[in-house]
């Protein structure tokens, strides 16, 4: 069944801006969750803090592979002034969980043999520094619509590890179908469980995520879609979606986490 709504019945997400500055920070604890480095940062610069939606994402300064020497852009009133010549190096992350009375942030970094942050991660030693910025803003997604459908790869696991926590402290009876590229007892071992979820674990290929899909009912109302993982993999799905299953783009989200080169 064709999804279509021909009015807002059901609520909107919302945007929130957030304090835009960089934060000096160092690593607390390190410890490998399955094929993740989960790294808790810590510093008083977390005073302020703020994330109000699961898939926000966090700029991560690094030094230099060449030189070890470390770029950071300036955070005006006019917004972010980069240095003259090459941007420093630097990757989007998910900021997985924080602790506002501890200052403690946590991130999962997806093990990766040649990613700049995943190498970063896999060197890191406690008290090393890290620099972070943002989020600079949130796309808040309501937890109350009934039917949830989350497409990622592994690079989306974090943020719906963290979605889907939100729902389970909520106590959602929401029908949620996780269609996941990744391995399927890695990532049951690293979500969280809830009853009321269809798993559905696919090969990283757009044709079998399109396929997959259109054998999914969609209801007339009350769903929400997010879609992450590689850009154009994201983009054509989004373009079925919308097209040929006419989904209400305002209840569809599609996040490119990563560019094929």
């Amino acid at each position: 069944m064709n999804a279509e709504i021909t009015s807002p019945a059901w609520p909107l997400p919302t945007r929130k801006k957030n304090e835009l500055r960089l934060r000096q920070l160092r690593v607390q604890s390190k410890t490998q969750i399955g094929r993740f480095w989960r790294i808790v940062l810590s510093g008083e610069d977390l005073q302020g803090f703020a994330s109000h939606s699961f898939d926000d994402h966090i700029k991560l300064f690094f030094p230099d592979p060449e030189n070890g020497g470390l770029r950071l852009p300036e955070v005006s009133e006019q917004g972010v002034v980069w240095p003259e010549g090459k941007r420093p190096p630097s990757r989007d992350y998910t900021p997985l969980a924080w602790d506002a009375a501890a200052n403690t942030l946590t991130i999962d970094f997806f093990i990766h043999p040649g990613g700049l942050a995943s190498d970063w991660a896999e060197k890191a030693q406690i008290n090393d520094p890290l620099v972070i910025g943002g989020p600079r803003g949130s796309f808040c997604i309501p937890l109350d619509y009934a039917f949830q459908l989350y497409l990622c790869d592994e690079t989306g696991l974090p943020a719906l590890n963290r979605r889907l926590k939100e729902l389970q402290a909520a106590q959602s009876d929401a029908e949620i179908h996780l269609l996941i590229m990744a391995d399927e007892a890695q990532s049951k071992a690293y979500l969280p469980a809830l009853a009321q979820v269809h798993y559905h674990f696919l090969p990283a290929d757009v044709n079998t995520a399109r396929a997959a899909l259109a054998q999914l009912p969609l209801p007339q109302q009350g769903y929400f879609l997010w879609l992450t993982g590689e850009g154009d993999r994201v983009k054509a799905l989004i373009d079925y979606l919308t097209e040929q299953r006419q989904v209400n783009d305002s209840y569809l989200r599609g996040v490119a986490y990563w560019h094929s080169k």
